[in-house]
């Protein structure tokens, strides 16, 4: 076992969180990586209706006697999900740990609190991170330059970024983007995390609900194979670098503003999630990938790989760092 503030927190036996991951982050995702020591956590918009997230719920229940959350991303749309409805189904599960992205998650926090649930906000500056604490989260996931998906606009890596929160707050903090082994942990806890949280890495495992031909394009790339797509949007997103996405560049390089109506039917959701993770299709839709993977050489079990991962990061602690005790 390992024990932190976030150990403490979640109730696993090591502080390795599996983020939500949209279309990823299933009951059996979340299940393996919890029996595995870990924290899996159930990614809520998967479900197309609240009574759909508790059935979902109700099934990695069913999958492990280990604690495991729920990721609620809040995002401004034309027309919003139900997030109340799906505030109320996570509540009425018995979730006692949630892991909430995009927009600030105050207006759910009373909510939340009341049922003694403890709120984890994803940020990617230190700005954010303040207000997270302000608001009333119980730890927060700091989303370096690195990651996969919505890196925020201000290009901070996480060598900077976990330092320069941790010097600010007292609330512990989950180290997340561009980690898949220990001694990336350790590091990270060098700089003032006291847990990670990884999205890619575990993508890339034998239980996640995801094509072979996609796990396999990922063990091949290398650093180099994403790319950053909507920074003309003020949107910017992180992803595989495939044909669909150079296509995306190639209407943002043009000059004058980007029109989204024209992007849109290359970068859909759904066609992402038909195209590439469910057909394997590497250059059928957009997905998202953290430079990580230039990391990622193999596609273990999650619990093979939890086990790996603590034991080099307590290699690095009493070997590759020893030199600065000597």
């Amino acid at each position: 076992m390992m024990k932190t503030r976030i150990t403490e927190l979640l109730g696993s036996e090591y502080p390795i969180v599996q983020g939500g991951m949209m279309w990823v982050g299933t009951a059996e995702l979340a299940a393996a990586v919890s029996n595995a020591g870990g924290f899996g956590i159930v990614t809520a918009l998967n479900q197309p209706t609240p009574q759909a997230l508790s059935q979902e719920l109700a099934r990695c229940r069913e999958l492990t006697s280990k604690p495991f959350g729920v990721n609620l991303t809040i995002l401004p749309a034309i027309k919003p999900p139900p997030y109340e409805e799906y505030v109320k189904a996570i509540i009425g599960s018995g979730i006692k740990v949630v892991e909430t992205a995009g927009r600030n998650p105050q207006p759910f926090m009373a909510a939340f609190k009341a049922a003694g649930i403890k709120v984890i906000h994803k940020c990617t500056s230190v700005r954010h991170a303040l207000k997270a604490e302000a608001v009333g989260c119980a730890a927060v996931s700091v989303d370096g330059f690195e990651c996969a998906g919505h890196p925020g606009e201000d290009d901070v890596t996480n060598l900077v970024l976990i330092p320069a929160v941790a010097a600010k707050l007292s609330i512990p903090i989950l180290a997340s983007g561009g980690i898949a082994n220990g001694y990336q942990m350790a590091a990270a806890f060098a700089l003032g995390a006291e847990g990670i949280n990884m999205g890619t890495r575990f993508v890339a495992t034998q239980e996640a609900p995801v094509h072979d031909n996609i796990k396999q394009a990922m063990v091949d790339a290398d650093e180099r194979q994403t790319t950053l797509i909507f920074r003309t949007l003020n949107n910017t997103v992180r992803v595989f670098k495939n044909k669909v996405a150079e296509e995306v560049l190639a209407i943002e390089a043009r000059d004058g503003a980007t029109d989204f109506a024209e992007i849109q039917p290359l970068v859909a959701g759904t066609r992402g999630r038909e195209q590439v993770l469910e057909a394997g299709n590497v250059d059928g839709g957009i997905w998202a990938a953290g430079m990580v993977i230039g990391l990622i050489n193999d596609i273990p079990s999650c619990d093979a790989l939890i086990q790996r991962i603590v034991a080099e990061a307590r290699e690095a602690a009493e070997s590759r760092l020893s030199v600065l005790l000597s």
